[in-house]
């Protein structure tokens, strides 16, 4: 069962996993912190951290000497920036291995910008003559977090800055948690058309084509067993949330909510709705405006069905997500 029927609504803290120095741990190289605001005081009251160190868990020290990255982008070897002939790619990775194996129940992590360990992306890797590559990497960490885990939701701290990003990175959060809980390994079809009827117009707000695709695959037509066509949708769903939807495809995607209400109101409301729409399709209004004006009018007349959408509350409301999208 889900954890949550709505994410106003949750039972218990979502496991996401983040860079120790974004809680205020004195775990930089430096002896300090990155304390991140919005992740200690926002979503802490949804999130349940479990902070991590590599460069700690390797025994490096506090304060310690600067790494960075060298040799092959596609394949970099760690070293401190003042002993580039000492390579210490495999005590920092295998410090993290046995952390890294026991990530399953998580369902998102926030890591630490522009650090040669945890990046998400653009860290520099240097050259023998001391000069960066134009190639960038994620950071070692990262990017064997990205490997063994590559549906995870994973994100930047700085990036959390940008409305449209920090609005995707919750979004899969949340979705990750649910669709854990609601399918999770459970071998029943059911569960699994159950959770797709719930994300029907999530999943049209970001792609009308992968929208009919994972229709095709529920549809009884596909002859894989179960697991495989559980394992199958998740992997699509989670690769199709991880760009943010576009404003005209929620448009597409509101417009089409609107029929719902064809037989129950007045033309001239579905009119001042539409005319909301065409505010939101301009970029004079968030996203926040057209929905919350349709949703009041389906709470009252529309389906069980159209009100159960997750589509409405991907998030917790009072993050107020969609008055910056």
């Amino acid at each position: 069962m889900p954890l949550f029927h709505t994410p106003d609504q949750l039972e218990q803290k979502i496991p996401v996993g983040i860079s120790a120095c974004l809680l205020g741990e004195n775990v930089r190289f430096n002896g300090g912190h990155s304390h991140s605001d919005y992740c200690d005081k926002v979503l802490t009251d949804y999130f349940d951290y479990q902070k991590f160190c590599p460069e700690v868990a390797a025994g490096f020290g506090t304060p310690r000497p600067t790494l960075r990255l060298e040799g092959d982008p596609t394949d970099p070897r760690m070293v401190f920036t003042k002993q580039t002939d000492k390579n210490v790619s495999d005590v920092f990775m295998s410090a993290s291995d046995t952390y890294l194996k026991k990530l399953s129940h998580l369902d998102g992590y926030i890591v630490m910008k522009n650090s040669p360990s945890c990046g998400l992306e653009r860290i520099k890797v240097y050259q023998e003559n001391g000069h960066p590559h134009m190639q960038r990497s994620a950071g070692l960490f990262t990017k064997e977090l990205q490997r063994r885990y590559p549906l995870l939701p994973i994100e930047e701290d700085g990036r959390l800055n940008d409305p449209k990003l920090r609005e995707n990175f919750l979004l899969r959060v949340f979705t990750h948690n649910d669709f854990r809980h609601s399918v999770g390994e459970s071998i029943k079809m059911k569960d699994l058309i159950a959770f797709h009827s719930r994300y029907k117009y999530m999943v049209m707000a970001h792609s009308q084509p992968v929208y009919r695709q994972l229709g095709r695959l529920l549809s009884g037509n596909d002859p894989r067993p179960i697991g495989e066509l559980r394992d199958a949708y998740f992997e699509i769903l989670m690769t199709t949330l991880s760009k943010p939807a576009q404003r005209k495809n929620h448009c597409n995607v509101l417009m089409h909510l609107i029929g719902y209400l064809k037989h129950a109101v007045d033309v001239s409301v579905r009119k001042d709705i539409i005319n909301v729409v065409e505010q939101y399709r301009r970029g004079e209004v968030n996203l926040a405006t057209p929905m919350t004006l349709l949703q009041h009018y389906l709470k009252h007349y529309g389906s069980e069905y159209i009100n159960e959408q997750s589509y409405f509350t991907p998030y917790p409301t009072p993050l107020g997500i969609r008055n910056t999208v």
